[in-house]
This record gives structure tokens, sequence and C-alpha cells, in this order.
């Protein structure tokens, strides 16, 4: 008998020092102040991370030669509570239009110019090959990823 490991969801939950409106701005038109420039897919490294701002746009990577990445898109845009990407990268690293994995992102407004941003990135199993190993990595990486979110959400 053979036994499928699936990877769980990765789930995060930070409280920002932000309103909702904010954290949500700053999480999407503002993901290149905080997006860590070595997290790429590119043959290049990275200049600029982009979420375009509506339900069917883009979220990729411009490279320092002008090339474009894709990361996937977005399915849902509703400021300032939620946002749903599609994230089109496989378990290997690289752009993957039959790869789904969704990214959601939930704002909520805790009063007094603060909110609690929930995260998840769930359906790693549909990673492919190198799910499990890529799925663990991430686990590590949106964390601090995240945190580097809080930061440039709070300043």
């Amino acid at each position: 008998m053979s036994q499928t490991i699936t990877p769980a969801a990765i789930r995060k939950t930070l409280e920002v020092r932000a309103t909702p409106a904010k954290a949500f701005q700053v999480f999407t038109a503002g993901i290149d102040r905080w997006w860590p420039k070595t997290h790429t897919i590119g043959k290049a490294p990275l200049k600029q991370a982009v979420i375009e701002p509506r339900a069917g746009g883009r979220w990729y990577g411009v490279d320092v030669e002008g090339g474009e990445d894709d990361w996937g898109e977005v399915l849902a845009w509703e400021p300032p509570g939620r946002l749903l990407l599609a994230w089109r990268i496989n378990g290997e690293w690289a752009c993957d239009p039959s790869v789904h994995t969704e990214v959601e992102v939930i704002f909520t407004d805790l009063g007094a110019g603060r909110c609690r941003v929930d995260f998840e990135h769930r359906d790693l199993a549909n990673l492919g090959k190198g799910a499990e190993t890529a799925a663990a990595s991430m686990d590590n990486g949106w964390g601090s990823i995240l945190d580097l979110y809080k930061t440039a959400a709070e300043s």
C-alpha cells in the first residue's frame, strides 16, 4: 500500500499597525517595497514585483533586463478586505500555467489604526513534482516575506 502525503496549507496571521486600506495598498500596489529581490523565478535578477489592481490582472516580476516572469494572476480584488491570487509556480520553481495554488489574504479591521492580516497559501499538492520540498521551503519563506511586508505596512 502506498500513501500520498499532501502538503498542508501555509497559514500565517499577523497584526499590523495600519488600517485595512493601507495594509491592502502596501500588500498590492506597494509589493515592490517589501518583496525580496532574491525571490524570483527569472534568469536575471528581479527589478520589480507587480500585482495588477483588478480581478484578472497579472502577478509577475520584471527583471533587470526588462523581461517579465509570470507568477500568477489576481482571482479576486476586493479592497480593502480581501485579495485572492493564483500562484502558477510549480514545485521546481518555474512558471507553469497548468499549476493552480491559491494565495488568499484577508485584512480585518481591529480598530485604532490596526488590522489583522490572515494569509493562506493552499492547494500545495498541485505544485507537482517537488511539491513537498517546495511547500516546506515556502512555509519558512512566507514567514520571512510577511515580516518584510509588516515592516513596510507599518512605516
